[in-house]
């Protein structure tokens, strides 16, 4: 009778009261069980004091579909939690190889070029106190500041190679001048007249120059290729650590925890759910991409140049053959330099009481300097060699070309993260079981406008990227002016020059020094080098004074071109090495 009375007002009554008691009418749905939902949810460490044992409505979640659900406010705040530490750790674990790889790389290079300059040190020390004895080790400061300034130029100190080994052969020229002239006493003016005079006199013959473009393009590829792994290591740490914003972590639950709020823990997302999510959380990572692969091949090619024509070996090894020539060439040749010495700085004081000695008045230890064949080169501490290094470094930076653009399909590739391709249709799509239909979003930025599952502010670039790409920008450069014997921090100090820190305008080849055309120094006018027509520079003060251009002859270098094999390259220099042993210049 109540019923026939009002039966529209009564029923919503009665739902009303039935709803003040707490009492919930769902369809059979909503007492479906969340045993699997709640097994997943305790091991993943969480208490089950708000897991429904049954589904419940869904209208209190704010990232999930308002759905019948086995998630509490509590549960679903606590799984996007989840999801974005998945995603950061998913993230460190992808770039780990990135890092690691730049990590030991940065240490074994930089420890094994360390090493080489300490060698090369040890090495003259021991070559020139076995030959030169006593008049070595008088004069043993000169060759001890010069490798002081390598290292400090290796280790980034603000140091022109040119200069560092112009002050060298400078005061160099003032000791073997004495020492071949012992008869007379030179005062220090004197001297700095000798030194000055130099440049013309090229009492050295060609050598300083040749040691100056070995020793400069390798030192200055080895301290370029060691500051890009530091920087590749600093920019993987730092662009690896990311945090996700609220249009991110809610993408990022909704793919990996809703399922489970439905009760369907094991339902992974389609892989284009999962693509189109990643690309828009790394939307600005992708825009690194460009710069990143001109940076990896702008290493490989530094490298390249390492185990070829840059070879920092080599040019460790051959700096006490090349000083040692360059002395034996001076007192060779004394007679004729000392003359117009003289001429030029006027006659000296005779030493009193001295006279020229005979080379056979001071005996000494003279054994021949020690070369080894390919079979028994040395390793350093480091555990190897350049070429072993280079060809390991080489291997493993090429597949990183295209890393961060390829983030998103290396993540969504991961069975643990998403449905593979074979299962298009019993995947979650985001609301359901089910094929996902949108398509999926180019790379970068730009191209998540449309993106359906993130939100993503296209007209905010992230700063932090910016800085990435301006670091990886600098470090590219760097590299690539290394690659043709330029160092960046004094390309600019002699315009048009390209000093390279002392490398002067020399272009190089991929062989040897002195085998391709350069501009000459110093205003001197060229002999007629090849295709090359540039008016001449005035002379730097401050720079290198043994650059005389010499293009039509090797001199005494014991030049050896990068065509020659190993084994003859050794008896080179070896029959150089004993003809200095012979040599009375220190007497």
């Amino acid at each position: 009778m109540f019923s026939r009375l009002c039966p529209g007002r009564c029923t919503l009554a009665l739902l009303c009261a039935l709803g003040s008691l707490g009492v919930t009418l769902r369809p059979a749905a909503a007492g479906r069980s969340c045993t699997e939902s709640r097994q997943v949810f305790s091991e993943k460490g969480y208490s089950l004091n708000t897991a429904p044992l049954t589904q419940i409505s869904g209208e209190h979640l704010r990232l999930c579909p308002q759905d019948y659900t086995c998630c509490s406010t509590v549960m679903e705040e606590a799984l996007a939690r989840k999801s974005e530490v998945d995603f950061l750790s998913a993230i460190d674990d992808t770039s780990q190889f990135l890092l690691t790889t730049f990590t030991q790389r940065h240490r074994k290079f930089d420890e094994f070029f360390r090493e080489l300059i300490d060698m090369a040190e040890k090495s003259m020390n021991q070559m020139f106190t076995k030959t030169y004895g006593k008049l070595y080790t008088q004069n043993a400061r000169v060759f001890q500041d010069l490798f002081v300034e390598l290292r400090r130029y290796y280790t980034g100190g603000n140091v022109s190679l040119g200069d560092v080994l112009a002050e060298f052969w400078s005061h160099l020229v003032e000791r073997v001048f004495s020492l071949v002239n012992p008869q007379y006493q030179f005062s220090e003016e004197y001297l700095e007249c000798v030194s000055k005079h130099a440049e013309q006199l090229q009492p050295f013959g060609d050598l300083p120059r040749k040691l100056r473009i070995q020793v400069s393009r390798a030192f200055i590829a080895s301290r370029a290729l060691v500051q890009g792994l530091a920087t590749g290591r600093d920019i993987v740490s730092k662009a690896a650590k990311l945090s996700a914003d609220g249009e991110c972590l809610r993408a990022l639950m909704r793919q990996w925890y809703c399922p489970l709020c439905r009760g369907t823990p094991a339902l992974r997302p389609c892989h284009g759910l999962c693509l189109n999510v990643m690309k828009g959380c790394l939307a600005n990572q992708a825009d690194l991409d460009a710069e990143w692969n001109n940076f990896i091949d702008a290493l490989v090619q530094v490298s390249e140049k390492l185990e070829g024509p840059f070879n920092m070996e080599l040019a460790a090894d051959s700096i006490a053959v090349k000083v040692s020539e360059a002395i034996m060439h001076m007192q060779e040749n004394s007679v004729t330099t000392s003359t117009k010495v003289f001429q030029g700085c006027g006659s000296p004081r005779p030493a009193p009481g001295r006279s020229r000695r005979s080379p056979r008045d001071q005996g000494g230890n003279r054994r021949p300097f020690r070369t080894y064949s390919p079979e028994e080169k040395p390793t350093t501490a480091a555990g190897t060699n350049l070429d072993r290094l280079v060809s390991d470094l080489k291997e493993r930076l090429r597949p990183m070309r295209g890393f961060w653009v390829s983030l998103p399909y290396t993540l969504c590739n991961d069975d643990k993260m998403a449905a593979d391709l074979t299962n298009e249709d019993r995947c979650w799509n985001g609301q359901t079981r089910g094929r996902y239909l949108p398509d999926v979003m180019g790379d970068g930025l730009v191209s998540q406008i449309n993106n359906p599952e993130v939100e993503v502010d296209i007209a905010r670039p992230d700063v932090r990227t910016r800085q990435f790409i301006m670091e990886l920008r600098v470090a590219t450069n760097r590299l690539r002016h290394a690659q043709t014997g330029q160092d960046t921090d004094f390309i600019d100090s002699e315009e048009g020059s390209g000093s390279g820190g002392g490398v002067g305008g020399e272009r190089y080849s991929d062989d040897w020094p002195g085998s391709g055309p350069y501009s000459p120094p110093y205003g001197k006018p060229p002999r007629n080098p090849p295709g090359r027509n540039k008016p001449p520079r005035t002379r730097d003060r401050t720079g290198p004074k043994w650059t005389r251009p010499n293009l039509g002859h090797g001199g005494h270098g014991g030049h050896v071109k990068s065509g020659v094999d190993q084994p003859t390259a050794c008896l080179l220099t070896l029959l150089c090495l004993t003809a200095v042993t012979a040599s009375p210049v220190w007497r």
